[in-house]
């Protein structure tokens, strides 16, 4: 019997742990999959800390395994969803996209991280690194569920950086790729926004229509009836303005002093009354006061998520705090508006320049002509009155001119001033103004800067004094009369 190999010899002891090597991994498979069942189990009961502590011991104990992706997602999302902590679920992400980007779970990975850092940016030039992880999920993972959201995100990041036509392909592919998903009603009201940005009104109004078809049950649904009936009304039909009397109807002298307003995002208007230093929302025909007082209040505005922020002679107040944040050297405030960002825009009527206070770091300032009014705008940028040029200035979200419409434009005779601004959700601008031939009266401006709707108070017979305006939901305009102490409506 010939001789073995040298290379075939192996220990007895070798030969005797070889079948427990061989099973190592599939003893680590299945503990790694009993873990994340606990854990899931857990889950299920809210019992967050158990499943938490489960999962981190299936990620130190099986770092490798298939389960451990899912693991990685899900603490991520528990972060987010549930801690209401984004910043804490980045490492978690991190790691899912490092060492695991060929997982299935990569792809949901991808896209919450970049829905993450796009909520992170505060100026568009900010959106480069979430489009990155967007594109990322479409060239990876190209079948993946989670194009569609994909596709609906990188048509948000075009839209916010003034691409519409960019924009409106990427949202026609995400409601056209999963036309029952969940992704499809939002997709097709931001193409149904976009075309209205590009000018197409019919093709806008089609659409909004077919959403409405489509998921009647929606939100989406309930913000395409509002806007249909807002643009047919100010666009289309421009009926002239009449006065509907003191509003609510048949409450007269019920006010002190009312001298701003502003509409909150749920409909419901505030306003500030003078001679009691304080804010207050009307909902119905209930008055309520909103946060602490603030006398010397200059400018109102309130945040996309409700909350309403007051600039006062000591500085910025907010609802939820009863410190005022100093704002430098501003003395004159004239104006103020909060960009979709968080960025609050403020003029002042002594400086050619607009300072500009993000949510995080410095301050900075724009140049830009003395400003009397101002108001955010929905495409993220701000419109601007200066009187001392006698124009209207649409800025972008970089403060860069979009339109410049010369007071009087479209108009039988020119004012001088522009006393307020306001604006609504589909681009419609509101501007209080004053002197001139035109005399005391409103005009109501398209996107563009044409003209859609105007009177003078005279015409309406209107003879206090209007202090501020603001766009309701129905297309009416209310005005502030702080001589007779009441609200008036127009329609």
């Amino acid at each position: 019997m010939p001789a073995l190999s040298p290379w075939l010899r192996l220990p007895a002891a070798l030969l005797c742990v070889m079948p427990v090597l061989a099973q190592t991994p599939a003893q680590d498979a299945g503990l790694a999959e009993r873990l994340y069942r606990s854990g899931d189990r857990a889950y299920s009961d809210k019992g967050y800390k158990e499943a938490l502590e489960t999962w981190a011991q299936l990620l130190q104990a099986a770092p490798r395994s298939v389960f451990a992706p899912q693991v990685l997602l899900r603490l991520a999302r528990h972060q987010v969803e549930i801690e209401q902590k984004p910043e804490a679920a980045m490492p978690y992400l991190d790691r899912l996209r490092s060492e695991f980007i060929k997982a299935p779970e990569a792809a949901e990975g991808l896209l919450l991280r970049g829905v993450l850092l796009a909520r992170q940016a505060r100026r568009p030039a900010d959106l480069k690194d979430a489009m990155a992880e967007f594109n990322r999920v479409l060239d990876l993972f190209p079948d993946a569920p989670a194009c569609a959201e994909a596709r609906l995100q990188l048509g948000r990041a075009w839209r916010d950086q003034g691409q519409a036509g960019r924009a409106l392909l990427f949202f026609i592919d995400a409601f056209r790729l999963r036309e029952e998903g969940p992704t499809a009603a939002p997709a097709m009201l931001e193409a149904a926004k976009a075309l209205d940005t590009l000018g197409d009104l019919p093709g806008c109004l089609r659409l909004l229509q077919r959403l409405r078809a489509k998921a009647p049950q929606s939100p989406e649904a309930r913000e395409a009836e509002w806007r249909t009936a807002v643009l047919v009304k100010q666009r289309l039909q421009k009926p002239p303005l009449k006065n509907d009397g003191p509003w609510p109807a048949g409450r007269t002298k019920w006010l002190k002093t009312p001298i701003l307003l502003a509409m909150a995002p749920d409909g419901d208007l505030l306003l500030f009354q003078n001679d009691l230093d304080h804010a207050f929302r009307l909902h119905g025909s209930e008055l309520t006061p909103q946060g602490p007082a603030a006398p010397g209040t200059r400018a109102m505005v309130v945040a996309p998520s409700g909350p309403l922020w007051l600039l006062t002679k000591a500085g910025l107040l907010r609802e939820d705090s009863s410190t005022a944040l100093p704002l430098g050297q501003l003395g004159a405030i004239s104006g103020a508006a909060l960009d979709r960002w968080g960025t609050l825009w403020v003029a002042d009527a002594k400086t050619p320049a607009l300072t500009l206070f993000p949510l995080e770091g410095a301050s900075r300032t724009i140049a830009c002509p003395t400003a009397s009014a101002l108001a955010s705008l929905p495409t993220g940028g701000v419109i601007i009155a200066a009187d001392a040029d006698r124009k209207l200035l649409f800025l972008d979200p970089d403060g860069q001119p979009r339109t410049i419409v010369p007071y009087g434009k479209d108009l039988p005779a020119a004012f001088r001033t522009v006393t307020a601004l306001a604006a609504d959700g589909a681009g419609q601008v509101a501007a209080l103004v004053d002197g001139g031939e035109f005399g005391e009266g409103v005009v109501i401006y398209g996107p563009d800067g044409a003209v859609l709707r105007q009177a003078t108070f005279k015409a309406l017979g209107i003879t206090g004094r209007i202090t501020s305006l603001a766009l309701d939901r129905s297309g009416g305009l209310i005005l502030c009369d702080r001589r007779n102490d009441l609200l008036i409506r127009l329609n």
